[in-house]
């Protein structure tokens, strides 16, 4: 594969290799009773391309169809679905509460559900799966798990979610925060955005502040009874919705924070994640590092910006090493000039290539 194109764009934005198609089909998928819980799905490119599992970010991120440009169309069937609880799947957590949305919500239930939704769309072969940030995770537990069915990995923006990427994130100076705002207390992605982080902690109280994503979590599994008490989850909602979604750009927006500053998207995603990050997402701890001696025969592709302050690059780091540990080095690792975001220009780049260069199934 070539990658000669990068370094020749310093852009954060960049133009696709490929238009926005139309959605060939779409649908929901009744993957659960009691909550019912239905996916939503769109498929793009070729009916009987190569299939794509795209697994988006969040947990609760929700997919958009440019997510379907990184494929050539020509070539590839790509099946972008919105996980449980968040986007067009039913019910979510902003239409419909987090009793029902969070209930049977977990990374057991989401590998079940690519199954389920494989099965249903006819897929009996090996797919690619490609995913990013959460995604990412997804993609990999799946991959552990179900390496027959899988026949190459393509992973951005890696994410292990052990506690310090967390704490990393979410928690940084907040602890001495009140008194030495501005002091290098621990790490964290605060650092580079001193104001935004601003808006982030003083949600919580002082003296909550020692752990700020339990404090978050009590505001979210509240049941909001005054106009007072909704405004203040609204409030927490979007101030944790926004946080991650300006520091996913190496260059945030000045102004507009786009879905993440949209208040159904932002009761979701930020009540997913919490939900989540509480339950140390539902994994054993270094289960993925733990794993990968299971993806023998799989390939493996990532793309990490040098400047990701979401996911720190020492995350893909450790998974890197891992692999090389269990004699499997990725097939392709690639540290873009970018941050977080998949649509930043160097990012979009990469994974376009890779994509292009892939042996067919």
């Amino acid at each position: 594969m070539d990658f000669s194109a990068l370094r020749k764009t310093s852009k954060v934005t960049t133009e696709w290799t490929y238009p926005q198609g139309a959605a060939l089909r779409t649908g929901w998928l009744r993957v659960d009773a009691a909550p019912d819980h239905e996916l939503y799905w769109e498929e793009y490119g070729k009916a009987d391309g190569e299939p794509v599992m795209f697994l988006h970010g969040g947990p609760g991120g929700a997919c958009a169809p440019v997510m379907s440009r990184f494929f050539d169309p020509d070539r590839y069937r790509v099946i972008l679905f919105d996980q449980r609880g968040c986007g067009k799947s039913r019910p979510t957590v902003a239409a419909d509460g987090p009793e029902k949305a969070l209930a049977h919500n977990t990374t057991d239930h989401l590998v079940a559900d690519i199954n389920a939704l494989r099965e249903a769309l006819g897929i009996t072969g090996k797919m690619h799966v490609f995913g990013g940030s959460w995604g990412s995770t997804l993609a990999l537990v799946y991959a552990i798990r179900n390496p027959d069915k899988v026949a190459s990995l393509i992973l951005r923006g890696i994410f292990l979610g052990a506690p310090e990427d967390l704490l990393y994130m979410y928690q940084g100076n907040a602890a001495t925060f009140e008194t030495q705002p501005y002091a290098l207390t621990e790490p964290g992605a605060y650092i580079a955005y001193p104001d935004e982080w601003k808006s982030f902690v003083e949600v919580i109280a002082p003296e909550e502040r020692g752990d700020i994503m339990g404090a978050y979590k009590r505001i979210f599994d509240s049941n909001p009874v005054t106009d007072a008490d909704r405004h203040r989850q609204m409030r927490a909602a979007l101030a944790w919705s926004v946080w991650e979604g300006t520091i996913s750009n190496m260059i945030p927006a000045d102004t507009d924070p786009g879905k993440f500053g949209e208040a159904e998207f932002a009761l979701s995603f930020a009540q997913i994640e919490a939900h989540f990050f509480a339950n140390a997402l539902f994994l054993k701890p270094d289960e993925i590092i733990d794993g990968v001696t299971a993806l023998k025969g799989v390939p493996v592709h990532i793309v990490h910006g040098r400047f990701d302050q979401v996911c720190p690059l020492t995350q893909a780091s450790r998974l890197v090493e891992a692999l090389k540990a269990a004699g499997m080095p990725p097939a392709t690792y690639v540290r873009t000039d970018a941050g977080h975001s998949a649509m930043e220009g160097q990012t979009v780049l990469a994974l376009t290539a890779i994509m292009d260069g892939l042996p067919k199934i």
